[in-house]
């Protein structure tokens, strides 16, 4: 269906592929590696410090957790996370639960910010090629980062929604709606704690991990034939409407689609013609993937291997 929608063929693209230079698989898998070590330090940041568990079996569990999100279908992989960290560290569900939620709503204020800021950029300091409406989405996106910034720092708001919604149409009255009551309660006071004295940690860690994900994409754009001329603001834009779009609970399989839509999407609005955002946005895809991939798998070995040392990963 893409190489009907795009005037190329399955051979094309497999080209396109090719075009990888090795220094660039390199440097882009390198970033990709330091993105998980990141993510994984952020998770244990958001997780308090009864439960906290070492930085190895959480590098593991993240890893692991990170290729069932990225290839199960409607983002059902995410809450891996949480089995693997009580599996394998105890952890209580719904403290990984909440350090889950946060990181995400981080994930996405940070994204938000990081494309409000570049179309900023674009509108005072590029405004002859910058798009149309571009001040008007760096107003919103920075709007809507802050508004979940504020959600991150007060998940709890969160449950009380979902406990106003489910007293509104009265079905706490039902056995389902009182258990699920009774569990939110949990759920809300370890969102809070999740929270609490480690916001600023998270959201640094949360920008730290953004610009390596935006220098990913440059690298391998860039060595895929995406022009010199675009710079990491331009990246951010492009590359932000592929990854929000995967971040909805609407992808396929990795994300196949869905993901190569958003990014042809974003750099249309910049002036890439179709065929060449496509071919990019492709090997882009394909390498992120096998990169997944290798790192997921490793997770889920190391998390074999330390599955017998509880009581060390604690420490």
């Amino acid at each position: 269906m893409l190489a009907k929608w795009s005037d190329m063929s399955l051979d094309d693209m497999v080209r396109e592929c090719k075009r990888l230079s090795p220094s660039a698989m390199a440097a882009a898998f390198g970033v990709h590696l330091a993105i998980h070590a990141v993510r994984a330090q952020r998770f244990r940041a958001l997780i308090p410090l009864a439960h906290r568990p070492g930085y190895l079996p959480t590098f593991a569990a993240a890893s692991a957790q990170n290729l069932a999100a990225y290839v199960l279908p409607a983002k059902t992989g995410e809450v891996a996370l949480i089995v693997y960290l009580k599996k394998l560290c105890g952890v209580p569900n719904k403290v990984g639960l909440s350090a889950l939620v946060v990181s995400r709503l981080l994930d996405v204020s940070t994204l938000a910010l990081a494309v409000g800021v570049a179309s900023l950029y674009l509108a005072l300091f590029e405004p002859d090629t910058a798009p149309r409406g571009i001040l008007l989405l760096a107003v919103v996106c920075i709007l809507g980062a802050a508004a979940l910034t504020a959600l991150a720092a007060r998940g709890d708001l969160i449950v009380l929604a979902v406990t106003a919604v489910v007293r509104l149409f009265k079905l706490d009255r039902t056995r389902l709606g009182t258990k699920l009551c009774e569990r939110t309660v949990g759920v809300g006071e370890a969102l809070r704690e999740a929270a609490g004295g480690a916001l600023l940690a998270a959201s640094l860690q949360s920008l730290a991990i953004w610009l390596g994900i935006f220098l990913f994409y440059a690298i391998l754009a860039q060595s895929l034939g995406l022009p010199d001329t675009l710079g990491l603001a331009h990246i951010a834009i492009g590359s932000g409407f592929a990854v929000l779009s995967n971040l909805l609970p609407i992808n396929s399989f990795a994300g196949f689609g869905t993901q190569e839509g958003g990014w042809v999407l974003g750099f249309g609005l910049l002036g890439v013609g179709r065929e060449l955002a496509l071919s990019t946005g492709l090997g882009v895809h394909v390498f992120q993937l096998a990169s997944t991939v290798v790192l997921g798998l490793a997770g889920h070995l190391a998390m074999g291997l330390l599955a017998g040392s509880t009581p060390t990963a604690k420490r």
